[in-house]
């Protein structure tokens, strides 16, 4: 059996393919057992011990977080969180101490004064356009963000595959949200799923994890499938599909 709380275990079962000529995209997500992916607006209340030792491992592992700036505002994100033990261990593999947050947002209406900017070791990176508004930019760019326009009117995903690469960010962790999520499967660009189910009936009205307007089939292999003690199951799929 597993043994899910060696960090060491799940940093070798989680670790991205070996030299990569172009950007992995991992999605990771935690759902409730009937499809919730929110507990009154938020993912928080899915979490379980084995789903945030997950997530840090994930974090741990990657170049850059990517997530849509609508997620971004509901979860009142900050910079990736790091300990002394997690930096050592990023610098020793080749990796940035701590990775960048890149936030997709086609207007920029971003709060400059939100934790994504006065909360971080590393300032973030706006994916957004060229078209969005001047003013916007402008005052990201002055609270300390790398702003990047993508596109005219929208973001697309060839673009933040190309923008991510260009940065040399292969080993990407988005973390939603679903239109963000929808999109890449639309593009067929999700190379990986880590989905956490969470031992918990939530009904409500909550959204699924993924939303797009057209419906279309994304074959996924099953890599692995953990359980921990509490019923949590830590699941990795990856695409059946070739890769772009």
């Amino acid at each position: 059996m597993p043994n899910i709380s060696d960090v060491d275990e799940l940093r070798d079962r989680y670790a991205y393919p070996e030299d990569l000529r172009s950007p992995w995209l991992r999605i990771n997500f935690v759902s409730s057992l009937d499809g919730a992916r929110t507990v009154e607006g938020s993912s928080g209340g899915l979490g379980t011990p084995a789903d945030k030792r997950v997530f840090g491992v994930l974090r741990e592992l990657t170049d850059v977080v990517l997530v849509g700036a609508g997620t971004a505002r509901t979860e009142d994100y900050g910079g990736a969180r790091t300990n002394e033990t997690r930096r050592e261990w990023r610098l020793a593999h080749g990796l940035a101490a701590v990775p960048p947050i890149a936030v997709v947002s086609a207007s920029a209406k971003i709060d400059p004064a939100s934790r994504l900017l006065t909360d971080t070791s590393v300032p973030p990176l706006v994916l957004t356009t060229s078209n969005a508004d001047a003013d916007n930019k402008r005052r990201l760019a002055d609270a300390g963000a790398t702003v990047l326009e993508l596109g005219a009117d929208t973001v697309g995903t060839d673009a933040i595959v190309e923008t991510l690469d260009d940065l040399g960010l292969r080993r990407v962790l988005c973390e939603g949200g679903p239109t963000l999520f929808g999109q890449l499967i639309a593009d067929e660009a999700v190379d990986e799923l880590c989905l956490t189910v969470s031992p918990l009936l939530i009904g409500g009205s909550a959204g699924r994890i993924a939303v797009s307007p057209n419906a279309s089939t994304y074959p996924m292999a099953r890599a692995h499938v953990l359980a921990d003690d509490d019923g949590t199951l830590l699941t990795r799929w990856v695409s059946a599909r070739p890769r772009r």
